[in-house]
């Protein structure tokens, strides 16, 4: 996280605001664990998806509970799964100005596999959003999609920690302006966006202001 969750939890709590349960878009090696359990979160109350069967299977192997294997995305088709030599960077977007900066990383596979809502998921998991009041996004330019396609339950959301786009390092990825546009429209206003190294990409954390 380019923001430091202890950061982001001392701003929530500077706004007398708590954190009920965290939902994870992108868990990759749920690397945020640590961060989440010193503050006070425990692994009941955090929910991790990924795209990538082997990384969630091999999470699981390591003793990660409440985590699901999902390709959430604003409809539900077919679409080719793109994997990263690194894990990291694996999307179902093209590869747009990330192939330049980063031309170590490269597709090394790719899935036919179908994409869920997170309505969907939502439902079909048997989850009650209104427990996880916090968001964290990290799904390789398809942020904005996501948030779409639970836009019913973004009233139960008061914190979202997104990865966010400055440059199409991903084509046809959302940039920031359209992410600030959409939240604002939700109650939302942007705290904060610390970008990586002038490469067009970085983290932005937002706060309910509004109903």
């Amino acid at each position: 996280m380019l923001i430091p969750f202890e950061h982001v939890i001392k701003f929530i709590h500077m706004n007398n605001g708590t954190i009920k349960g965290i939902l994870h878009l992108g868990a990759h090696a749920c690397e945020e664990k640590e961060a989440y359990n010193t503050h006070g979160i425990d692994d009941s109350k955090i929910v991790w998806i990924d795209g990538n069967q082997e990384l969630v299977n091999a999470m699981k192997i390591k003793g990660a509970t409440n985590i699901y294997q999902a390709l959430i995305d604003n409809e539900e088709k077919e679409v080719s799964f793109k994997i990263t030599n690194n894990g990291q960077s694996s999307s179902i977007l093209e590869l747009g100005i990330h192939a330049n900066l980063y031309p170590h990383v490269v597709v090394s596979e790719t899935r036919v596999q179908k994409t869920t809502r997170l309505d969907t998921f939502f439902e079909t998991n048997n989850i009650d959003p209104s427990q996880y009041n916090f968001w964290n996004l990290d799904i390789q330019g398809t942020e904005l999609n996501a948030l779409k396609s639970a836009e019913k339950y973004l009233k139960h959301v008061d914190f979202i920690y997104t990865e966010a786009n400055t440059k199409e390092i991903y084509k046809g990825c959302a940039l920031l302006p359209e992410m600030d546009y959409y939240l604002a429209e939700h109650g939302f206003a942007r705290i904060a966006f610390q970008e990586y190294d002038n490469h067009g990409w970085g983290d932005a954390f937002y706060y309910r202001v509004s109903t």
